[in-house]
Formats: C-alpha cells, sequence, structure tokens
C-alpha cells in the first residue's frame, strides 16, 4: 500500500478532476440553481464553499446537489463573494460561462450575501436571490424564544441537570422507564428549542416530579425547581405548544430534499396562515417578524410566482417573471433553502479533523470536492 503522503501527490489531483468531470456531464449546459455560504474553520480561515444542482423541466427528476467550489477568502464581504461565485461558474463551464442559464442563488440572508446576490445579478440577468426560507423561518422561531424567557431558562436548566449526570439520569429512568431524556436542543440547529418546549408541555408533571427527587445540591437543579413553582410557566408551555410548534416542523419540511416546489411554497403560506392565527401581543410580535424577514427575501415573491403559474393557480401579482416558459417549468423541484451547502460544511469539518491539520489547503478542496459527490 503506498504512503498516504504519495496518493495526496499522485492521486488526489486526478479524482478531484474526474469528480469535477462527472459534475459538468451532468450539469450539461443547465439551467441550474447555486447555494453559497460561508464559514470559518478550526484554523480560522474564511471558508466559502459552492453547492450547485440542475434545474429540470422533467418533474421527476431530482435536482441533485454537487459541491463544485470550496475556496478560502482572505476576507468574507460581498466583493470576495461575488468573484467567489463567478469563480464557481468559470470551474463549471471553462470553455465559456453560461450566464443566462444561472437562473437562482440561494443564500442566507446575512447583508454580504444580500449585497452580493444584487452585484451577482449585474452580469447574470436571469438570476434572483432567495435567501433560505428555512432560515427565515428559524429567525421567527428565535423571536418565540426571546418572548419566553422562563420557557429558556427551563430549557437551559435541565439540559445542565441531566448532563454528564448518570445517578440523576437513573433516576429518572427508575421513575419512569418510557421517558426520553430531556432533549438538549443546539440554538443552530433550526427547530430543536421549539420541540424542547413541546416536550416539556408533553411531560411537565413528571419532570418536575423527578427533579423533586433530587438533591439541591447543583445551582442546575434549583433553577429549574425554581421555575416549576412559577405560576405562568404552564401557560408559556400551552401557549408555544398550541400556537408555535408548526415552525419546527415547517422548518423540518422545508430542509428535505427533492420536494416539489409548489409543496415547499405551500408549506411556507400555510405558516402565514397559522401565524395569522396566534392571539394576543405575543401574535402580533411574532406576525410582526415573519412579515419583516419575507418582506426582505425580494426574490421569494418570484418564487410564489412560479410557483403558481407551474400549479395552475392564477397570477395576481402584475411583476412579470423574467423567464421562458421552459425555464419556469424547470424550476419543478427547485430549492428553497440554502442547508445543502450547510451540509456540505459539516463533512468540511468532519474531514478536517484533529490528525488531518496538516493538510495543503489545495489537497483538502480535492479531498472535500471528492468526498462530497455522489453518483
Amino acid at each position: 500500500m503506498p504512503d498516504e503522503n504519495t496518493l495526496r501527490k499522485n492521486y488526489l489531483e486526478d479524482i478531484y478532476k474526474d469528480t469535477l468531470t462527472k459534475i459538468r456531464e451532468h450539469i450539461k449546459d443547465g439551467p441550474i440553481w447555486v447555494s453559497i455560504n460561508e464559514t470559518t474553520d478550526v484554523e480560522g480561515r474564511y471558508i466559502a464553499n459552492a453547492v450547485i444542482g440542475k434545474l429540470d423541466s422533467d418533474a421527476d427528476v431530482d435536482s441533485k446537489p454537487f459541491l463544485l467550489n470550496c475556496e478560502v477568502l482572505e476576507k468574507c464581504n460581498h466583493s470576495t463573494i461575488s468573484r467567489f461565485f463567478d469563480a464557481s461558474m468559470h470551474i463549471l463551464w471553462p470553455s465559456g460561462v453560461l450566464n443566462e442559464k444561472v437562473l437562482l442563488f440561494l443564500s442566507d440572508a446575512a447583508p454580504n450575501m444580500v449585497k452580493a446576490g444584487q452585484s451577482i445579478q449585474v452580469f447574470y440577468p436571469k438570476i434572483i436571490h432567495v435567501t433560505c426560507i428555512a432560515h427565515a423561518l428559524h429567525r421567527v422561531a428565535e423571536t418565540v424564544r426571546s418572548l419566553f424567557s422562563d420557557v429558556d431558562s427551563l430549557i437551559s436548566s435541565v439540559k445542565k441537570v441531566f448532563l454528564k449526570a448518570p445517578s440523576r439520569i437513573k433516576m429518572l429512568k427508575d421513575l419512569y422507564p418510557d421517558l426520553c431524556l430531556p432533549p438538549e436542543p443546539i440554538l443552530t440547529r433550526w427547530g430543536t428549542w421549539l420541540e424542547a418546549a413541546q416536550y416539556y408541555y408533553e411531560n411537565y408533571n413528571k419532570i418536575k416530579n423527578v427533579l423533586s427527587h433530587l438533591g439541591d445540591e447543583a445551582v442546575a437543579i434549583n433553577t429549574a425547581k425554581s421555575l416549576f413553582e412559577k405560576p405562568n410557566l404552564r401557560n408559556d408551555l400551552a401557549f408555544i405548544s398550541d400556537n408555535c410548534v408548526f415552525l419546527g416542523q415547517a422548518i423540518t419540511q422545508l430542509e428535505s430534499q427533492n420536494v416539489r416546489l409548489t409543496e415547499n411554497v405551500s408549506n411556507v403560506k400555510k405558516v402565514i396562515e397559522k401565524v395569522e392565527g396566534i392571539p394576543g401581543s405575543k401574535g402580533d410580535l411574532i406576525r410582526s417578524k415573519l412579515v419583516e424577514v419575507l418582506s426582505k427575501n425580494k426574490g421569494w415573491e418570484t418564487i410564489c410566482q412560479i410557483s403558481d403559474i407551474i400549479s395552475g393557480t392564477e397570477v395576481t401579482s402584475e411583476h412579470r417573471v423574467p423567464f421562458t416558459t421552459n425555464e419556469i417549468t424547470s424550476f419543478s423541484k427547485a430549492p428553497t433553502t440554502s442547508v445543502d451547502v450547510e451540509r456540505s460544511f459539516s463533512r468540511y469539518k468532519s474531514i478536517l479533523r484533529p490528525d488531518r491539520r496538516h493538510f495543503t489547503f489545495q489537497h483538502l478542496k480535492f479531498h472535500v470536492v471528492a468526498n462530497n459527490f455522489e453518483e
């Protein structure tokens, strides 16, 4: 077996080039969608990934995502993102970029991405920029979290109570063998906080009873016990369960791959209808947040129009969709989120393990692009 350094030097680049050839054979002349995002890796570098997929007028053909490019940015602003976008298109079409075949750009709603989207539209005249709808709903869910500080404190403190505490976990299992451990929501994992709130609503008395069997030696236990004594806590959990949990469910649906555009747009419209029905002053704040995030998403109206045309619904907007009939039908399975590029970062981070820090970035790039390719 050759040494790993020999494999990297002599074979990795060939595998990378072969991967690009397969991507080009699949995409051909497009049309395509592009999703870009950036992150900071463990070495402190600004890393940008570009994921692409073909927009196909055949509704039975899945829009498979491919990681096309991975680069280090000297700094992260709209200018470097725009250049990275253009460089990625030159990788896909080295003989000449098909500017009018790039129809959809997906990103998060960060100001640098919004500004980059405006710059990109100058050179790609048909492109529409849609900011991630799942991220928009996550921001609405964050508003819900900010409105219920006691529930937020409860979720945080009970998480600490059972974290790396086998004796406390045993107590819970002895009292309620069929009860799952309290969830450990991660704020960057969209919707998990709402799922945790639902858990405490459904198991309110059980968790309260488990805590009563634990001593008062830990701050987290005392905090959780005092929160359970607050009369408004159960009402707050009931409000979230009845009026807000659907946000997390909608985010999960939007994160699914190869869902029809009409289905995703329909799910968002259902969310809007449900948010309209949330009562009280808290409902007003949640509604205003949803209106804010959707109004800033300039491409969303066009996506809704395309969905209406595909589904045969009458289009009432005066804004004309800037696409041909074939281009409109190619959006049948167009994504509405940037989760594919987020998933590519998960693979990037799994490859850049502590024992792989001596990768040159070029070799790392070859490895990541090839590793993300699936036939």
